[in-house]
């Protein structure tokens, strides 16, 4: 009886040790993102990409091809300027447990078994700024799903910030109906390598 009754108050206490350091991770990332309007940006690139891709008439189609390249200057912007006002953060701050288990403060107890969201956004943002330069000369089609991909792996990592490498595949999965395999796999080439050796994947 003893033991479960231990046992409880150390899980009680671990809940509640990861739960404070989510909530800290939360508000040091929001505190940054919310000086800027990336996420409607996306969601305006999302809605932008589809339309196009479900217009019918050519003509009207490359209209709004061109309308979302304005869009995309618009994010690439501001998620450049995030990236550089992020970079400010501390390093103890600004590192993520890479542990397949969430561990409350894992980041500062096992640094060896982390990585630097800074250097990681550096590489989503050359991803993004890539894609929407289009420096591959891709068709409008494949560009927008470079971007898309490029995007949505930027987000994986915030929530992966957040909570775990679980729960920003779990919400991925949920709400885009992408696996976190995909989304490498979509990715563009150098910044799937560049991801893979800064996050280990």
């Amino acid at each position: 009886m003893e033991f479960l009754t231990l046992a409880m108050l150390i899980a009680v206490g671990a809940f509640t040790l990861k739960s404070r350091d989510e909530r800290r991770r939360i508000a040091l990332l929001g505190s940054h993102l919310g000086k800027y309007q990336i996420e409607k940006l996306m969601e305006n690139l999302t809605e932008g990409y589809m339309r196009a891709l479900g217009e019918k008439d050519p003509e009207r189609r490359e209209q709004v091809w061109r309308q979302m390249s304005s869009s995309e200057t618009k994010l690439c912007d501001q998620f450049n300027r995030f990236v550089a006002d992020f970079s400010k953060v501390e390093e103890a701050d600004a590192r993520v447990s890479t542990l397949a288990f969430p561990l409350p403060y894992a980041a500062r107890l096992l640094p060896a078994a982390t990585f630097d969201l800074r250097k990681v956004l550096l590489v989503h943002a050359q991803g993004v700024t890539n894609a929407a330069t289009n420096s591959l000369n891709r068709s409008a089609k494949n560009k927008a799903y470079t971007m898309s991909a490029e995007l949505l792996l930027m987000q994986h990592s915030c929530h992966w910030f957040c909570k775990s490498r679980a729960v920003a595949s779990a919400r991925m999965m949920v709400r885009h109906k992408t696996s976190y395999e995909q989304l490498l796999a979509s990715v563009a080439p150098e910044t799937r390598k560049a991801y893979d050796a800064l996050t280990g994947s």
